[in-house]
């Protein structure tokens, strides 16, 4: 128990945990808008749309996420001069969420138009009869019951996300988990048990709950046919 408190003492390890779960949060909100832009192109009568959407979700579904961390700084910051902040911190920060977001959003892509796939062809055709476009009838019937279809698949990508959060350690986030439990193996390796045990169960704790919620509101908002 002395270890344990003096590793608490000596860092910040909730502060650690809160950066990966503004990490999540973040990424999680512009992954859902990008993977939502990308199901209505996928779904779309447009040919060349269907077709962007496509090779974007099969490229960054096939990307390992390390490499789009490594690229968000050495490509876009360090050679592209892309940046998001005039803080150093601040904007590793936020060149950690786009990569987040950009990788998660083709899995959200991929949630959503598994949702799709359960709503019943005759309400599209209901729609076309009742004068509704596409993108009337996509946002008003065809989304909203996708939504509700792909509960499951999109709480197990929020938990995909979480548990990505530490790879931002590679996009220079120097506050998060990962950084913090290899600083702490680095100057405490007599104590590697116990740094183990704090953050495999600070990240149980984490994602139980997430599960939880998924199941109650897969099973309550499910579309009963």
């Amino acid at each position: 128990m002395d270890g344990f408190l003096a590793l608490f003492s000596q860092y910040n390890i909730p502060g650690a945990f809160l950066v990966n779960i503004e990490l999540t949060l973040w990424s999680a909100l512009f992954s859902t808008i990008l993977g939502v832009v990308l199901v209505m192109m996928r779904i779309s009568p447009i040919a060349s749309l269907r077709t962007v959407s496509g090779a974007y979700v099969e490229l960054f579904k096939n990307l390992p996420l390390t490499i789009i961390m490594v690229f968000m700084v050495l490509g876009a910051y360090a050679q592209l001069k892309f940046s998001l902040s005039d803080t150093f911190a601040t904007n590793f920060f936020w060149l950690a969420v786009t990569g987040l977001s950009l990788y998660t959003a083709a899995f959200v892509c991929e949630s959503l138009r598994s949702g799709i796939n359960t709503v019943p062809l005759g309400q599209a055709e209901a729609a076309r009869a009742l004068g509704l476009n596409f993108m009337q009838a996509a946002t008003q019937i065809i989304l909203p019951q996708a939504f509700r279809g792909s509960v499951a698949p999109l709480g197990n990508t929020l938990i995909a996300l979480l548990k990505n959060s530490t790879v931002a350690a590679a996009a220079s986030v120097a506050t998060e988990t990962s950084t913090m439990m290899s600083e702490m193996i680095e100057y405490h390796a007599d104590q590697i048990v116990p740094i183990f045990l704090i953050f495999a169960f600070g990240y149980v704790v984490l994602i139980i709950p997430i599960g939880m919620l998924t199941t109650y509101l897969s099973n309550k908002l499910a579309v009963r046919r």
